[in-house]
């Protein structure tokens, strides 16, 4: 009888241990009771010790003090902004070469951290853009002030920015235009204050790269002069231009002339009747967005 109960106590035990996964016996954790207590008397103790420490030499720091100097150095010691005592990277994210600062009521662009290659500051209250304020970061890329407040830009503030591709000035309070890097390949500006008087007649002649350019709902009386040829859209709807000549899009000395990147213009909303300059598009595939009768 006692071989028989041996064998049947084998029989139900080793099943039961066997059906547990590996993965479920590796997961298996013991807990310790009042680790909350412990961790809190150790962190007090810990407290007194620093405070001990910093009181040798018979100076009085605070203890907030002390722990902040134990922190990271590239924090205390970067650049306070502008409006603000914090630094630009705990006023705003900074992540792998951007920096943004959007819906955070700064009234100037904030101090960058160096190899910053985009900047978001959008919907701010940023009135002025001023050329110190990238005379150091010439590795910007990408650039959006959409949503602010800006009236003035400094001539020559982008100036240095020879590898910024794509600026975005848009709802904000400019009149005119600042001088444009030339590696710009968008540039946006809608819904701004800016005539025709505010746009020199060469601005876009340069920028061989320029594939996209937004200047709807402005107050342009006419259309920029010396568009690139590499434009591929074109917004100027809701504007006031009354009219356009023959060389606004083609070239009117050159009937064959054809401008193969152009894919599309539009013009809705402003007062010009398009079917009076049939011309004007003779050069492009498709014809521009707009009144015609």
């Amino acid at each position: 009888m006692k071989t028989l109960q041996t064998a049947f106590f084998l029989f139900v035990f080793v099943p039961l241990v066997n059906s547990a996964p590996p993965i479920q016996q590796e997961s298996l954790q013991f807990y310790e009771y009042d680790t909350d207590v412990t961790m809190g008397s150790l962190i007090q103790q810990d407290y007194e010790m620093q405070s001990k420490d910093i009181r040798k030499d018979g100076t009085n720091v605070s203890l907030d003090t002390s722990l902040r100097l134990q922190g990271d150095d590239s924090e205390l010691n970067a650049p306070p902004t502008k409006d603000t005592n914090l630094p630009t990277c705990l006023l705003c994210v900074c992540l792998s070469g951007s920096v943004y600062c959007e819906e955070i009521d700064i009234e100037a662009v904030p101090p960058l951290p160096k190899e910053t290659a985009y900047l978001y500051a959008r919907f701010n209250k940023i009135k002025r853009i001023a050329v110190s304020d990238f005379a150091d970061i010439t590795t910007l890329r990408r650039i959006d002030f959409s949503g602010n407040r800006i009236e003035e830009i400094e001539d020559g503030a982008f100036s240095k920015l020879l590898l910024l591709e794509e600026l975005s000035l848009a709802e904000n309070r400019l009149l005119k235009l600042p001088v444009l890097p030339p590696k710009l390949t968008t540039f946006n500006a809608n819904q701004n204050r800016i005539k025709s008087r505010g746009i020199k007649a060469n601005a876009f002649k340069k920028l061989t790269n320029l594939a996209y350019l937004y200047l709807g709902h402005n107050a342009l009386e006419s259309v920029p002069l010396n568009l690139p040829e590499s434009l591929r859209i074109l917004h100027l709807q809701y504007n006031n231009i009354t009219t356009i000549t023959d060389d606004t899009f083609c070239k009117s000395n050159n009937t064959r002339y054809i401008r193969t990147s152009m894919d599309e213009i539009r013009m809705e909303g402003n007062p010009i009747v398009l079917a009076k300059h049939v011309n004007a598009f003779s050069c492009l595939r498709t014809l521009p967005v707009g009144t015609y009768y």
